[in-house]
């Protein structure tokens, strides 16, 4: 897939995943559209985007209102008349001891981690549909495969993300548009850096961002890493629940 002087929006591009991407398609000297709600942070990025030869809109928007989204995406109509490309990245990791259930634990978890996704493609599948044209990837993550102790509304929202995605390839493949689903594992970001539990086989952000850039030149659909770790979760996703209650049980009493 050609990813050269493309239209790019970037949703959670202020830190992370979402910010090294926008520097790698910068390079590309594609337009961006990045979307956050620290612009401030956006803004200290301008100078160092504008120098590869990129231009850039910056745009302040809280992915869990739909009507910032819808208009989000119209200024960026107005602006480069056309959308090429769009990674929805935009997530949050809360844990919860569900011995303490608190339900607007997962509600914020969901509004920015599926909602913040379906609001989004809400505007844009009609625009890539009546272009023939586009990808829109979904970051989802490799925790889809188990819900896991203390992360069972972050697991379940990211399962629903897999799920949603994977339910529209074959509807828009038909006009040309490709929707990709991205699964990473642990990666160094200022997210994973508040946890306090093991991480095995966290990688390093800017390996991270080349292996997603490069599934998407090559065209993949779905896009998992590191490869130890998605060998893993695909293990315990096929493991019988009797068996994987007992590793569950195990991490409780830990």
């Amino acid at each position: 897939m050609e990813l050269k002087n493309k239209n790019i929006l970037i949703t959670g591009a202020s830190s992370g995943i979402g910010r090294e991407l926008a520097l790698r398609f910068a390079k590309e000297k594609c337009r961006l559209i990045l979307i956050a709600r620290r612009v401030e942070l956006l803004e200290a990025l301008k100078e160092q985007i504008e120098n590869y030869g990129s231009e850039l809109l910056i745009i302040k928007c809280d992915v869990t209102k739909k009507d910032e989204v819808k208009k989000t995406v119209s200024l960026i109509l107005e602006k480069f008349k056309r959308i090429d490309g769009a990674i929805l990245n935009s997530g949050i990791g809360m844990k919860q001891s569900f011995a303490n259930f608190d339900s607007s634990i997962g509600e914020q978890t969901f509004a920015v981690n599926f909602f913040g996704i379906v609001y989004f493609l809400n505007e844009l599948l009609p625009i890539l549909k009546k272009q023939r044209s586009g990808f829109i990837a979904g970051v989802s993550s490799l925790a889809d495969a188990r819900s896991f102790p203390v992360s069972g509304f972050y697991c379940s929202s990211k399962a629903a993300v897999t799920a949603l995605l994977e339910s529209l390839k074959a509807e828009y493949k038909p006009f040309n548009v490709k929707i990709i689903s991205v699964h990473p594992g642990f990666i160094k970001t200022p997210m994973t850096d508040k946890n306090d539990f093991p991480m095995p086989y966290l990688m390093d952000v800017d390996k991270a961002v080349e292996i997603i850039f490069n599934g998407l030149k090559k065209g993949k659909e779905i896009i998992r890493f590191p490869w130890q770790m998605a060998l893993l979760t695909g293990f315990l996703k096929r493991m019988p629940d009797s068996w994987f209650q007992k590793i569950a049980s195990k991490s409780v009493k830990k």
